[in-house]
C-alpha cells in the first residue's frame, strides 16, 4: 500500500510509536477506533496469529467468527505483504522466550 508512505500516515506511525506499554495503548486505540474498527483489527491479527499456528479455515472461523473472505484476505497478507506479521510473531517469540 504505496499511500501508507505518504507524511500523514508516517505521523500516525510515528504516535503510535511512542506508547509505551498495553494501558497507553489500549486508551490511543480507544479514542481512536470505534469498538467495530478496533474488533475488525483484533480479529484480523486473530487469524493471523492462527494461520501462522498452521490451524485450518474452520477452526479459524469456529474461533474468531472471521468469514472465510476475512481469512482469505488475511491469507493473501501473510503471502504478499510487506512482513509486518512475520517481523511482529518473531518479535513476540523472542519476548515470550525472555
Amino acid at each position: 500500500m504505496k499511500h501508507l508512505t505518504d507524511k500523514k500516515y508516517q505521523e500516525f506511525f510515528k504516535a503510535i510509536l511512542t506508547l509505551e506499554n498495553n494501558e497507553e495503548c489500549r486508551k490511543f486505540f480507544e479514542d481512536v477506533c470505534t469498538f467495530k474498527e478496533m474488533d475488525a483489527i483484533v480479529q484480523r491479527y486473530m487469524v493471523a496469529v492462527m494461520l501462522n499456528d498452521k490451524k485450518s479455515y474452520t477452526q479459524i472461523n469456529e474461533s474468531t467468527g472471521a468469514s472465510s473472505a476475512t481469512i482469505s484476505r488475511v491469507v493473501r497478507s501473510l503471502e504478499n505483504s510487506e512482513d509486518g506479521y512475520k517481523i511482529v510473531f518473531e518479535r513476540l517469540k523472542k519476548t515470550d522466550s525472555n
